[in-house]
Parts: C-alpha cells; structure tokens; sequence
C-alpha cells in the first residue's frame, strides 16, 4: 500500500464545506494520506501532477451556479490533461433551491472531462456536516475514495 499524498481543494463562503473539507482530512489522515488543502482561488490544476489524488469541494451558489471564486480555476481545469489522475468532489448546498449541490457534478464533469478518473460519486451535504448521518456520509466518502484510488495504483 502507498502513502498517497491528496491535495484537497475547495472554495467555503458560510464554513460548511470547510467543516466537510476537515471531516475529509482527518479520515484521510487516519488511513495513512499526506494531506494538502488550498483554496480553489490559490489552486491551479497545472499542480496536480504533484499529487495522487484530488478532492474537489464548493457550495453551490444561486440557481446551481458555481461560486465566482471558483470560476477562474474551472476554466483552468478543463483545458487540463489530467491522464487518469484519481479525484472526486464533494460540496454543500441547500434542498431549498432547484439545482441542489449542482456545484459537485459540474466539478466532478469538469474532472471527467479533463481525464481524472472518478473514484467515487460526489459527496452532497445539506448546510453544514453537523449531524451522525452527515459525517458518517463525509467518512464512507473518503473511504470509498481512497479504497478505490489506491486500487489505481495497486
């Protein structure tokens, strides 16, 4: 088994897809990962070479929009070859509007898209991962994550 070592990036306006960003962390962490964690804004996928795997977090703003911060990073991450990388996204969001987490599958699009191999279905909280059932959904995520993206690597 190696130690892989996992960049997690995200954008959080509110913290809660920062508390998920650290429930992703930790569970990670347990399993033996280097983890890196930046924010969309100061990430660039030209980087990602450096890594084994990557965790891609937002919230979703507006009618299913992806955050303005973000936007930039999008843009760089589908003129991107990322030739099988090992990735997912996960985000927060709000059952109230139309396009619930929609941020999460244009993520995990733009990932498939640009030639990352998705280890595991994106990850959708409602608000903040503040309940038993929300971070055991947080902890099977990584799980499954990891679990598969080492079996990349096997």
């Amino acid at each position: 088994m190696i130690q892989m070592n996992v960049m997690i990036g995200f954008v959080s306006m509110s913290g809660n897809t920062e508390d998920i960003v650290h429930l992703l962390q930790s569970e990670l962490e347990q399993k033996g990962c280097i983890v890196h964690i930046q924010e969309l804004d100061r990430l660039y996928p030209s980087d990602f070479s450096q890594y084994d795997a990557v965790l891609l977090g937002s919230y979703t703003w507006g009618d299913g929009d992806l955050p303005y911060e973000a936007e930039d990073f999008l843009e760089d991450l589908a003129d991107s070859d990322l030739n099988g990388l090992a990735a997912a996204s996960f985000g927060s969001g709000d059952r109230d509007y139309p396009k619930y987490c929609a941020a999460v599958d244009l993520l995990e699009q733009t990932l498939q898209s640009a030639g990352a191999t998705i280890t595991a279905p994106g990850l959708k909280i409602e608000f903040d991962p503040d309940t038993p059932e929300k971070q055991t959904a947080c902890r099977l995520f990584a799980e499954e994550f990891f679990e598969r993206a080492q079996r990349l690597y096997a």
